[in-house]
């Protein structure tokens, strides 16, 4: 039996480079994880506003050894903690933990992460708006029909003095950091509520009787 999708909001953000500040390698314990400023107030903004903020990560060093699911899990509560005291929440946390040679399907570019997250939800593909500082993210977006967002935080900041975008999947928006996309998003929000309102709202101007020339009464 077909599910039928709901209108819930969804955002789905990368972790390392978009959320947090990104490190060569891997962020291997709590310590490791920084909140770049003003991201923990961007999903908070989200949030307030209706808006469910997933993450959708790549972490092949769980594959590879170099971590190991209890640190994830202690970097993610410390994640958790850290968006809590910003007023903020993450609802879940996907992870990829192959490498690119693995031959799986989630490992970003690949659109597996995406597909989950939609099925997980109910939500349509086209109304997820995805945000990475990655081509990879943005390619990911485009092969699950999502809306792609770059911020130049993190592998993004190299998009700062880069002239336009023709490397970029065809749609995608560019933003300063995480919470630039969110006041983007916003201020979209804002102005369709708008539009819609204005659309519903009927005319003050009086109806008058149609009149037709030489009708005979």
């Amino acid at each position: 039996m077909l599910r039928t999708k709901n209108a819930l909001k969804l955002v789905v953000i990368d972790r390392d480079g978009t959320l947090n500040t990104y490190r060569e390698g891997y962020i291997k314990s709590p310590e490791e994880f920084e909140a770049i400023p003003g991201s923990l107030e961007a999903v908070a903004l989200l949030n307030r506003a209706g808006w469910h903020v997933v993450v959708a990560s790549n972490q092949p060093g769980l594959g590879r050894g170099v971590m190991d699911m209890a640190a994830l899990n202690a970097i993610h509560t410390v994640m958790h903690q850290q968006l809590a005291a910003a007023g903020a929440r993450v609802d879940a946390v996907f992870f990829c933990p192959h490498s690119a040679d693995d031959g799986c399907d989630c490992h970003k570019p690949l659109p597996g992460l995406l597909l989950q997250i939609a099925e997980r939800y109910g939500v349509e593909l086209a109304s997820i708006h995805v945000v990475g500082d990655a081509l990879r993210d943005l390619q990911a977006a485009t092969q699950a029909g999502c809306i792609p967002h770059l911020v130049c935080t993190g592998e993004g900041e190299s998009w700062r003095t880069r002239k336009p975008q023709s490397s970029l999947p065809p749609h995608a928006h560019i933003h300063a950091d995480l919470l630039a996309f969110a006041r983007f998003l916003l201020a979209q929000q804002e102005q369709e509520q708008n539009t819609a309102t204005a659309a519903e709202t009927p005319s003050n101007t009086p109806n008058t009787p149609s009149t037709t020339p030489n009708a005979q009464n």
